[in-house]
């Protein structure tokens, strides 16, 4: 029963994380962290930006819960939020910048629908220059616009041949 608790609680952080990452990258870095997030939208020389700060940011709780709940046992279950977290944190990492941003070059040619959409959506995302007027805050949930315009992309391409 532990160890069902156990990923169930990892399981349940690593969904409730896209609603976190909405939240904060709507709110924070598109509010008064955005001198942090900026570069992200504008993007300047060399391969790493400000905006990389995010990943030390978001990894300091994560790690804190992880050796909490490690060295503590009766904190177990903070120990499988932590580990969530941590998991989220691998999938955005492998999301937003091998995916979309091909910051790493794997995938350039995917013509899978999820991705697909998850590119169409960032990229409208940054059309939006400046920390107003956003829009597509989340990472892995894409909103169903975005899906209807890839869809429609696709069957265009497929009535030309």
């Amino acid at each position: 029963m532990y160890w069902l608790m156990y990923f169930g609680i990892i399981l349940v952080t690593f969904l409730l994380m896209e609603g976190v990452t909405w939240l904060t990258h709507r709110f924070v870095m598109h509010g008064f962290l955005w001198y942090l997030h900026e570069d992200h939208h504008k993007k300047g020389p060399g391969f790493f930006e400000k905006n990389d700060w995010f990943f030390v940011i978001f990894a300091i709780p994560s790690i804190g819960m992880i050796l909490l709940g490690t060295l503590r046992p009766e904190f177990w279950w903070l120990q499988a939020i932590g580990f969530g977290v941590m998991a989220y944190g691998f999938a955005y990492f492998m999301v937003h910048e091998i995916i979309i941003h091909q910051r790493f070059k794997y995938f350039t040619r995917s013509n899978n629908i999820y991705i697909r959409a998850i590119r169409w959506a960032h990229k409208m995302h940054h059309k939006h220059i400046g920390k107003e007027d956003g829009e597509s805050f989340g990472m892995l949930m894409v909103h169903q616009k975005y899906w209807e315009k890839v869809k429609k992309d696709r069957e265009n391409t497929h009535r030309k041949k």
